[in-house]
């Protein structure tokens, strides 16, 4: 497969990667948590221009720890949608001056594409058809991957992503930004049984409930109203709280993947985003996977939050199938992943 250089700049975290047939040569990744913490969330202008100051420094020890010279690198990827725009055009802008400079060829890539292809990275033999659970702060998806390009949306949030709710909850509880590292270590002091918090079923209109969509602004609403609760009580057993607040999401999302996977017949289910990284999705659906018998593959937890290599492993699989993105090709803030394709001649 090719070598592929390529640049992450969706939200905050600047990234350059060298993947060369699905191994990682180099991905170095500069987070922007300590600019934006104090303000509770990403601050799109900010986030820009951060960009615009590491993305040099970045791309120099990416290009330095990959040991490889540019007459080695086959073609120049970026993310180019969906995300914060100011901070997709820093890359994209990036990544198609490169191309020209050095003569490659430029492949724009779908952001959760990348989530999609991360587990390739330590799983080489990985190959579709697959089903991928897709939990990050901004999309909550389970998606048919097909083969590359070709992807449906079987299941999907009604409302707040997974993520989302991590960092709500969590500021809920006074534990700062981002939401989903402390509440998983803090859970694990808790009692996951604690509290009884709902799951979020989206109703039918001829009855019953939707087998995979998801809904956590109700979840969100019902530890708001504990809280108030039991702060008007004098007490506030945080551990507790975040232990069944986090018990709550990994059934709801293990329930639905498992049963999609099995709906569909698909033997195989990756996860991606940030929030595979989160310990009590991991064991929620690894123990419910192997008493199904289907295979559940995570990707590294260096490899769930936003990076470049990632970006690369979907460029490369586009590469090998000779799609290309023409020089004129702009940055997106939505753009749904079943429209990929569109990013190609």
């Amino acid at each position: 497969m090719a070598t592929i250089l390529a640049l992450e700049t969706s939200c905050d975290e600047t990234s350059a990667a060298v993947v060369r047939d699905r191994t990682v040569l180099s991905n170095i990744v500069a987070s922007q948590i300590e600019l934006h913490q104090r303000f509770g969330g990403v601050v799109p202008e900010l986030a820009s221009r951060q960009h615009v100051i590491s993305l040099g420094p970045v791309l120099e020890a990416a290009l330095s720890q990959s040991q490889i010279s540019w007459a080695d690198i086959d073609a120049v990827a970026a993310t180019c949608a969906p995300g914060l725009v100011g901070a997709l055009l820093v890359g994209v802008s990036a990544g198609k001056t490169l191309a020209m400079v050095h003569q490659k060829p430029f492949i724009g890539v779908h952001h959760l594409e990348g989530h999609l292809y991360a587990a390739y990275l330590t799983q080489p033999e990985l190959q579709p058809p697959f089903l991928c659970l897709l939990v990050s702060g901004g999309h909550t998806s389970l998606v048919l991957v097909r083969r590359c390009g070709d992807y449906q949306i079987l299941g999907q949030t009604r409302d707040d992503a997974a993520g989302e709710a991590f960092d709500k909850v969590a500021r809920l509880l006074g534990l700062g930004y981002p939401g989903g590292p402390v509440i998983d270590r803090l859970a694990q002091q808790g009692n996951p049984s604690a509290f009884s918090l709902p799951e979020g079923n989206i109703s039918l209109p001829e009855g019953g409930y939707h087998p995979y969509d998801t809904s956590f602004s109700g979840l969100k609403t019902a530890v708001l109203r504990l809280v108030e609760r039991l702060q008007a009580a004098g007490a506030l057993p945080t551990a507790d709280l975040a232990a069944s607040f986090q018990a709550t999401v990994a059934r709801v999302l293990t329930k639905r993947a498992i049963a999609c996977a099995l709906d569909h017949q698909v033997p195989t289910l990756v996860v991606g985003g940030g929030v595979a990284a989160n310990s009590g999705l991991r064991s929620h659906l690894t123990v419910a996977a192997a008493e199904q018998g289907i295979t559940v593959l995570f990707p590294p937890l260096a490899y769930c939050t936003d990076n470049a290599a990632m970006i690369a492993c979907a460029a490369a699989e586009h590469f090998e199938h000779g799609h290309r993105s023409p020089l004129t090709l702009g940055s997106q803030s939505r753009l749904p992943v079943t429209a990929a394709m569109d990013l190609y001649h």
